[in-house]
């Protein structure tokens, strides 16, 4: 077939047309026909594909420990590419600064960051509101809860006068500037930290605190095809969504348990006790090896959650207090000082964590009665010891009772030694002897027993 151009008001055959022009035309053509046909190939599977999304499970307090694995989730979540992370959040709140760090990280996410409050029962309070405002979407279960974010001193009771204000300004303006950006509920995030405000899942709905409500996950990722985030302006296609779920792992879980402020108090004691007795008896390995481990384990507690100062002085006193009670005539006062450091050293140890974060009294004073009952006991050995005679060299023969031998000699204590009695009289061998003395030359001076004839 022919091609047409116009060409000076009349139509002219293209019969002139090299074969250079025909030639590219063809080739586009086709390349055009193949990459049609690939996308209709390759369409079906692309479609076939989930989108993929990684369920971070946080059943905990927010520590230091459970910081760590909660960013090192979300930044998994990030690299292995998937759609969305969402945190299944349950929790009673805790530190300030291990809450912080995580909202940072959701905040510098570069997929959308999901929180959902579950299971029935859960809850989001605290720390764990800061955490679910930070994210583009927050949900919840059905019977859940979210809410009383009002800071807490040290002691865990209410801050007062002027420091209040500081602290709960600065909580206020942080948790306000979240539920701004994302579009909820601005002045119930005010009364959540000024009034302890706590809601529903239903009335958090209502009152634009939340997103979404949902029973499930899979049902929430339904409810949210096609949502468009504020402030990132994600647009949400995760019906049907494949959900790798990821939980502690078993030394995280190990590590969050030895931050227990019970059990640091406990591997302390046990490290001092450990250590002080092998002062007393160098060579036994098996105390200072138990008491360097228990030390070393106590102390990684102390370094991951926030203490005082003074708490740590006071354990010091107590452990040297312990320690000099061998050594120091002091009838039992250095045990009891020891005891009482230890008690209040354990209760101050880690105010600066909060209510949740402290030692138990009755265990303090537990471990501490413990400490003073063991130390009384050693030091009464000692004084025991101290008052026998000395049992070191020939010394230790004089009492002992032998067997005479031909020759002038007796059987003592295993060994054959010279001997001789008191009225310089012979000893018939075969009776028995007692050591009175150990003279000079090693000559034992001896009695015979008289041994009582049976009727």
């Amino acid at each position: 077939m022919d091609l047409w151009f116009f060409g000076q008001g009349r139509l002219e055959p293209s019969a002139n047309i090299p074969c250079s022009v025909k030639r590219p035309l063809s080739r586009g053509f086709l390349t055009s026909l193949a990459a049609t046909a690939a996308a209709f190939v390759l369409a079906p599977a692309a479609a076939a594909a989930p989108p993929k999304v990684l369920a971070v499970e946080f059943a905990n307090d927010v520590n230091p420990v459970t910081q760590d694995y909660v960013v090192e989730q979300i930044r998994r979540a990030n690299d292995d590419r998937y759609d969305a992370v969402v945190l299944v959040l349950d929790t009673p709140g805790g530190l300030s600064e291990a809450m912080r760090k995580i909202v940072q990280v959701e905040l510098a996410s570069r997929i959308p960051v999901l929180v959902y409050v579950s299971p029935d029962g859960a809850r989001a309070a605290s720390a764990g509101v800061w955490i679910g405002q930070a994210a583009d979407i927050l949900a919840m279960a059905p019977q859940t809860n979210i809410g009383s974010s009002t800071p807490i001193s040290v002691g865990g009771e209410d801050i007062q006068k002027d420091l209040r204000n500081k602290v709960v300004n600065d909580a206020a303006a942080s948790l306000r500037a979240l539920a701004r950006s994302h579009g909820r509920n601005v002045k119930w995030a005010d009364a959540a930290v000024r009034k302890a405000s706590n809601l529903t899942a239903s009335e958090a709905l209502e009152q634009n605190v939340i997103d979404a409500v949902a029973p499930t996950l899979p049902a929430l990722l339904k409810q949210l095809e096609g949502r468009k985030t504020k402030p990132r302006g994600f647009v949400l296609h995760l019906a049907d969504a494949q959900i790798d779920r990821v939980e502690m792992s078993v030394w995280k879980r190990i590590l969050d348990t030895l931050i227990d402020p019970n059990i640091i108090a406990l591997m302390l004691s046990l490290g001092v006790l450990g250590i002080v007795v092998e002062l007393w008896n160098p060579g036994l390995i098996f105390p200072g090896t138990v008491g360097g481990i228990s030390l070393i384990i106590g102390l990684y507690g102390v370094q991951v959650l926030p203490v005082s100062w003074a708490g740590i002085l006071l354990m010091l006193l107590a452990a040297g207090f312990f320690g000099a009670e061998p050594f120091v005539v002091s009838h039992g006062a250095l045990t009891l000082a020891g005891g009482t450091c230890f008690v209040l050293g354990s209760l101050l140890l880690f105010d600066p964590a909060g209510d949740a974060y402290q030692v138990s009294l009755p265990f303090a004073l537990g471990i501490a009665g413990t400490l003073t009952l063991f130390m009384a006991f050693l030091v009464g050995k000692i004084v025991q010891i101290r008052r026998k005679p000395v049992e070191v060299g020939v010394n230790s023969m004089v009492g002992a009772q032998g067997t005479a031998r031909r020759g002038g000699q007796v059987f003592v204590q295993g060994e054959l030694w010279r001997a001789r009695t008191a009225e310089g009289g012979p000893l018939p061998a075969g009776c028995p002897v007692e050591v009175l003395a150990v003279e000079n030359d090693l000559v034992l001076l001896v009695r015979q027993v008289r041994v009582p004839a049976h009727a």
